[in-house]
């Protein structure tokens, strides 16, 4: 990989990582379905007008849509909402790879190794000791009902990489294959509807034109960030990177967005977590890096590590 796409990749895991510090600051003065469905509606419109319909069954488009845009950030924005900090949102989501692994088992019939056993017994303890080490005065307490709508998040979220692998088999035997940019882009015009329906169960009427009414200028903004640039930009610029370099050197990369997410909220929403709650996140990350990379294996030989 170049140096400058090597710069354009950690670019965009900056600007997904910082990206659940902008969402807390926006549930601020939206209410977070409104605010979903916002985020969803600037990414679609104008772009579908630009982009080309991808090679998708539109079971599949729905499917995504609904999945990623209703399920992975409605619950997370409700989390967020009802007291999931920034930071331990951007690790807990992360276990996305996890329900992957499972799904795929499940439906795709695909085998499990041990590595990947292994990480996800890692990360499982993380997540325990993240939700029993919010307690002290000037930590992030983490409600419980937060925890599992984040986790229910990633569970949708590894749902909608099960639909992925389903739309790319169906085109890969038309001899097609899926944008995965323009399935964004598509699949963006699914949630607002569905997110406003929502927002109407949550919220009173009032409540919601009193949140139009007053939306300024930090709102308008967050808006932006989430739709141009953590949808577009950056769904744009990782597809352009994956189809360009091998999966497996893109990828990994992705570790970082927690990373990012939790540095950014410590600076910019002054978030303190516990000591158990740092454990916690690590122990989710080396759960992701053993599932992704695998447990280091003994050699014969005297460096004692399989390369």
């Amino acid at each position: 990989m170049t140096n400058r796409d090597m710069a354009l990749a950690l670019l965009v895991v900056t600007i997904w990582g910082t990206s659940f510090t902008v969402i807390r600051l926006g549930l601020d003065g939206v209410p977070p379905m409104l605010l979903a469905a916002m985020r969803f509606a600037l990414a679609a419109v104008p772009a579908v007008f630009f982009v080309r319909r991808p090679a998708i069954a539109l079971r599949y488009l729905i499917g995504y849509g609904l999945l990623v845009g209703v399920g992975q950030f409605g619950c997370l924005f409700y989390a967020m909402h009802i007291g999931m900090p920034a930071g331990l949102a951007s690790v807990v989501l992360q276990s996305q790879a996890f329900f992957t692994l499972a799904l795929a088992a499940i439906f795709l019939k695909e085998s499990v190794s041990t590595s990947q056993v292994s990480g996800v017994v890692v990360a499982a303890c993380g997540l325990f000791l993240i939700a029993q080490g919010g307690s002290g005065p000037g930590f992030a307490a983490l409600p419980l009902g937060a925890l599992l709508l984040c986790l229910a998040g990633a569970a949708f979220w590894g749902a909608s990489n099960i639909i992925v692998r389903k739309a790319s088999a169906a085109a890969a035997q038309r001899g097609e294959s899926v944008n995965m940019f323009s399935l964004v882009v598509w699949s963006s015009l699914v949630p607002p509807i569905p997110l406003l329906l929502l927002a109407l169960q949550l919220d009173s009427v009032e409540t919601m034109r009193s949140a139009v009414s007053h939306i300024d200028g930090t709102s308008i903004l967050v808006f932006c960030y989430l739709s141009f640039c953590a949808t577009l930009f950056g769904f744009g610029a990782w597809s352009s990177l994956l189809s360009r370099y091998p999966t497996a050197s893109v990828a990994p990369l992705s570790l970082l967005v927690p990373v990012t997410g939790l540095l950014t909220a410590s600076v910019v929403l002054d978030e303190h977590l516990s000591w158990l709650q740092w454990g916690g996140c690590l122990a989710v990350l080396c759960g992701l890096a053993i599932t992704t990379f695998g447990l280091p294996r003994k050699s014969m030989r005297v460096s004692g590590v399989v390369p």
